[in-house]
């Protein structure tokens, strides 16, 4: 905000220099820019002018045209286009340098009449007229102002500087409301996304509880492991989760750790492949973002009668990350459909925060239901 100022408070000095050097300009013709500089009216001129501009921008815009005090406004700026109008400042402003000019042509050896002569009557119908450097050169008028004429320069300027610091207003509170348009959208996008990972952790979590209770409940020896794990997921969870993006080996490693509770409670007739490839350690992703696509696969893609695989592979280079993950589909997910909430809050997300930089895929056949996510950096 304070370089924004700055650079707004530079613009006003370079054009009101670029005002005052192109009237020096215009007014250099007959005198020199150091006598330009010196006079009183110029000064006057520009001050008159820059104060009307100030003050319609920094007072009346905000004060009474902003808040549709439109009587109020346009009466403030009739009162000041009559004062302009009485003022002239832009005639006393030629005044002064015409005046300046003719004292140039003013000779003070001829501002008494030369000495009348004495001649002899009978020479007088001889007598020639004055050499031409004795006669009184005319001297000129010099110009006055009249109370009648109406100075027309100085109207339109002041018309030009009342739309100038219209224009000027309008398009910065333009840029204001676009501005915190933005800011708008983007605290609205953090905060679907702070819903978002509140909707996933418990539903996770949710899951994740009731499997391990079904190994409490049958004693089996591995519930104590399973504890451990599940306290690295809620660490995982309740540490990380709340950023935007974290390592992907992080998300690698509370995937491991669910897929090793998920096989506590699998039968043989289920086959689990997952592959980790690339340079995993060196990306970033959005937390909890590849869980829902394992979790449906466990969700759908096991069976207690049939024979079921399910494949989840990551791999990673330097541009792009892949994730691949495979389920066998049965006949009684295969009338199930894929869209709760879990999936739809992944796709809202990644059009939140990716954007243009993803590739969602999910292919339904006949036996897998395959998912492909392409993430680029």
């Amino acid at each position: 905000m304070f370089q924004l100022k700055n650079v707004s408070l530079l613009i006003h000095l370079v054009g009101w220099l670029i005002v005052i050097s192109l009237t020096t300009l215009f007014m250099s013709e007959s005198r020199s820019i150091a006598d330009i500089l010196f006079g009183t009216y110029i000064w006057l001129f520009f001050l008159i002018y820059i104060v009307l501009f100030y003050i319609n921008i920094l007072w009346l815009i905000p004060e009474f045209f902003f808040r549709r005090k439109f009587y109020a406004y346009f009466g403030i700026i009739l009162c000041l286009l009559v004062a302009i109008a009485i003022i002239k400042p832009f005639d006393r402003l030629v005044f002064e340098r015409n005046r300046e000019s003719n004292k140039r042509f003013e000779r003070p050896d001829f501002d008494r009449p030369p000495p009348r002569l004495d001649h002899p009557p009978h020479f007088e119908k001889f007598a020639k007229p004055p050499p031409e450097f004795l006669r009184e050169p005319e001297r000129k008028r010099e110009p006055r102002e009249t109370g009648k004429k109406i100075d027309v320069i100085s109207i339109f300027l002041f018309g030009l500087i009342c739309a100038l610091g219209m224009a000027l207003k309008i398009n910065e509170r333009w840029r204001d409301s676009e501005q915190r348009a933005v800011q708008a959208e983007a605290d609205k996008a953090n905060a679907e996304l702070s819903f978002l990972k509140a909707q996933i952790n418990p539903h996770f979590l949710f899951n994740t509880l009731n499997n391990i209770y079904s190994l409490a409940v049958t004693n089996n020896k591995s519930t104590a492991a399973s504890i451990m794990k599940l306290s690295q997921i809620m660490r995982y969870v309740t540490d990380e989760v709340s950023e935007d993006f974290v390592p992907l080996q992080s998300e690698i490693e509370c995937i491991s750790n669910y897929i090793d509770l998920q096989k506590l409670r699998l039968s043989k007739k289920t086959n689990v492949v997952f592959e980790v490839g690339g340079e995993t350690e060196t990306k970033k992703i959005s937390p909890l973002l590849l869980m829902t696509f394992v979790e449906n696969a466990f969700k759908h893609g096991i069976s207690n009668h049939e024979n079921a695989i399910i494949e989840i592979k990551i791999s990673a280079d330097a541009k792009i990350m892949r994730f691949n993950c495979k389920n066998t589909l049965f006949a009684t997910s295969r009338k199930v459909e894929r869209t709760g909430i879990g999936l739809a809050n992944t796709r809202q997300r990644l059009a939140h925060l990716y954007k243009d930089k993803y590739t969602l895929t999910i292919h339904d056949k006949v036996e897998f239901y395959h998912v492909e996510l392409i993430i680029e950096e």
